[in-house]
């Protein structure tokens, strides 16, 4: 099989849940989606690690989208309007305690192995709640619609990076203090 493509997003190596919410972005005004077709979802589930457990798939694909509105709907929108559609796709999988020669684990398990990521994206949705909901951001950005988890020691992240969104922001702050002089 040959490799996955280059991940082509501004933004990765964010938890689960916002990676997949991270496969919508824009590039100089316009939508860009990685879950388009089959090769972005490769290349979606080589960066998570998830490319050997859950092949490429067309119900792979559709799991994933659907998943990813529900998300959305809960982090950008309500919560209440959210809950039934991450419930929807929490519905098809579970996790099974199990006792190890190496102390409690917790394994998945799904009836249909195609909603396996896209039930790991709407449970890792679960665990960032559990951990610090208020650490889950949209990029501050106007026209920016990455989301992340922040990671930073007093919790005042703004941007999806600093490089990008950030130096824009400066830049644009910069011109206009020029511009009024």
């Amino acid at each position: 099989m040959p490799a996955a493509a280059r991940d082509p997003r501004p933004l990765t190596g964010e938890p689960l849940a916002l990676d997949l919410l991270n496969t919508r972005w824009n590039t100089e005004g316009s939508g860009r989606d990685l879950l388009d077709d089959a090769e972005g979802l490769a290349v979606w589930l080589a960066a998570n690690g998830l490319d050997g457990a859950h092949p490429a798939g067309p119900d792979v694909l559709r799991h994933l989208r659907q998943a990813r509105e529900a998300l959305r709907t809960a982090v950008d929108g309500s919560p209440r309007e959210g809950a039934p559609l991450v419930d929807a796709v929490l519905a098809h999988g579970r996790v099974r305690v199990r006792l190890t020669a190496d102390g409690a684990a917790e394994e998945p398990e799904f009836a249909d192995p195609s909603w396996g990521p896209a039930w790991l994206a709407a449970r890792n949705y679960l665990d960032l709640l559990a951990k610090a909901p208020d650490r889950i951001r949209v990029c501050a950005h106007e026209t920016c619609v990455l989301h992340f988890f922040d990671t930073s020691r007093n919790g005042t992240r703004r941007w999806c990076s600093m490089a990008a969104c950030g130096n824009r922001a400066k830049a644009s702050r910069h011109y206009a203090r020029a511009k009024e002089s």
